[in-house]
């Protein structure tokens, strides 16, 4: 039997059998051993399938042996290879940040329940990037909403129930929206395997129940990926989670919502609806620069760290959807690019979040005046994360953000206001980390005694998550190529 046929499956098929296991093993630390055994084998699987595609395998796998659109498929392409990258690497590494702060903040009795849930929101992610068919994405969308939904309450703060369930109440939305439109195109097409739709739609005489099937579909995605204005849930779940899961979720979770939103509009309703792009393009264009300015001036007078930071995931967003409702080769590929890049700016700067709360009680400004001086080397890994967070060469988010703007600056006398817009929330950027590396390192130092630097352990963990935004400013080959090659297949259908 040759494995490596059947690594799209055991991507999704060794996290969903962990989860009942984990839920029956005594002891915390056990539990917590075997959810991040599993996550690391989901990330070593994720690398083999990148390994593959940059060789040019296709991954393609049918369950049970029934050929689609029958049966169940499973691909992996460019685009959900990075994708799996992101999510398996994110887990992994905030699960191994758990060991130090879920101690403090999940009870010791629930935390096989709580880490049986992280396996399956794992589960279920990857599962959304790996599923071919439009109704099993849905499936593993509810399987990963469900387990993030109690993650996100799995903490002692209050505050994060009803943030959990605004968090629950738009998420049901969008799923309904999204199976309301994958309705639609199904009782018009007769097919669920994304591949078959694309090639039964332009065969509808009536193009209207599709027109409406897409309306739905991308309203309910944009919520799950809290495109703005349907952002509201996104600050406080990223708030009041458990910092573990915020560093996990931050990094993923609206990744992935995006990356189905690219896969319907692209791969299904470009090619095949009359308009289609020009909507895409003028809806989302002017949401997203709402969201760039908006959103970063939001987090510019925020005073709570982690809310800040969410404000900043919003603002991220719209960078993302910029890039792609440019449809060019070179807007998505910028967008694609960073999906990657951001994920590791903001996943580094939560993780120094969560090394900061180990010895404050409040993550507010006030409350880390003058922490550097007893944390230097924890600070100092925050420092390079925003760095690469506000764009500046030499690091990760520099290279998406030049490929974002040279995608722009092509559409001519048009892309110099885009390119202004982009330059300008950079700036804006600058001014929201620097109030916290003002906080940090020049403010007076408030009566620190017990504060100490961060475990060996977790503080090596942080500083591998800065160094690699600054080795991927520095050799972007990886994601670059990843990208560039899913847009041109993305593009390609659109042509």
């Amino acid at each position: 039997m040759n494995l490596t046929e059947h690594l799209a499956a055991l991507q999704v098929v060794v996290p969903l059998l962990a989860a009942p296991v984990i839920v029956l093993l005594q002891g915390k630390r056990l539990a917590w051993a075997a959810t991040t055994a599993t996550s690391v084998m989901a990330f070593i699987i994720a690398v083999a399938l990148t390994v593959g595609v940059m060789n040019g395998q296709d991954f393609q796998y049918f369950m049970g042996s029934w050929d689609a659109p029958y049966g169940i498929e499973l691909r992996v392409d460019a685009l959900s290879a990075l994708v799996l990258l992101v999510v398996t690497g994110a887990s992994t590494v905030a699960l191994l940040a758990a060991y130090h702060s879920v101690e403090s903040q999940v009870e010791t009795e629930r935390q096989p329940l709580f880490y049986a849930a992280w396996v399956l929101a794992l589960a279920g992610l990857t599962g959304i990037t790996v599923a071919a068919d439009a109704f099993n994405i849905f499936v593993f969308m509810e399987i990963s909403s469900l387990a993030s939904y109690v993650l996100v309450a799995g903490g002692p703060d209050r505050r994060a129930l009803p943030a959990v369930f605004k968090y629950l109440i738009f998420g049901t939305i969008g799923a309904t929206f999204y199976l309301i439109g994958v309705g639609l195109i199904y009782m018009m097409t007769g097919t669920l395997n994304l591949a078959d739709m694309e090639l039964r739609i332009h065969e509808v005489s009536d193009q209207s129940p599709i027109l409406v099937a897409a309306g739905f579909i991308t309203v309910g995605l944009a919520l799950k990926a809290a495109v703005f204005p349907l952002h509201i849930w996104l600050p406080s779940a990223y708030t009041f989670a458990p910092h573990a899961v915020t560093v996990f979720l931050a990094a993923c979770a609206t990744k992935v919502s995006l990356y189905v939103l690219l896969r319907f509009d692209f791969f299904v309703f470009q090619q095949n609806l009359f308009g289609h792009e020009a909507q895409f393009a003028y809806f989302l264009m002017p949401l997203a620069l709402a969201a760039i300015i908006v959103a970063s001036a939001i987090a510019m007078f925020e005073k709570n760290v982690k809310r800040l930071l969410a404000w900043s995931s919003v603002a991220q967003i719209g960078y993302i959807i910029l890039g792609a409702s440019l449809v060019t080769v070179a807007g998505l590929s910028a967008s694609i690019l960073h999906i990657f890049n951001h994920a590791l700016a903001k996943g580094t700067l939560f993780l120094v979040v969560a090394c900061l709360a180990l010895q404050v009680s409040q993550l507010r400004l006030g409350s880390l005046a003058g922490i550097a001086k007893a944390m230097p080397w924890t600070c100092g890994a925050f420092v390079v994360a925003g760095l690469s967070l506000i764009g500046v060469p030499g690091t990760a988010g520099f290279v998406s953000k030049w490929y974002l703007i040279s995608a722009v600056l092509s559409l001519g006398p048009s892309g110099i206001a885009l390119a202004a817009v982009i330059v300008v929330s950079s700036l804006m950027a600058v001014v929201y980390i620097w109030r916290i590396v003002e906080q940090i390192y020049f403010q007076p130092a408030t009566a620190m005694t017990t504060v100490k630097e961060t475990p060996i352990s977790l503080l090596a963990l942080t500083w591998l998550a800065a160094l690699a935004n600054i080795y991927f400013g520095l050799n972007p080959e990886l994601p670059v190529t990843l990208s560039s090659a899913a847009a041109t297949v993305l593009m390609g259908h659109l042509q």
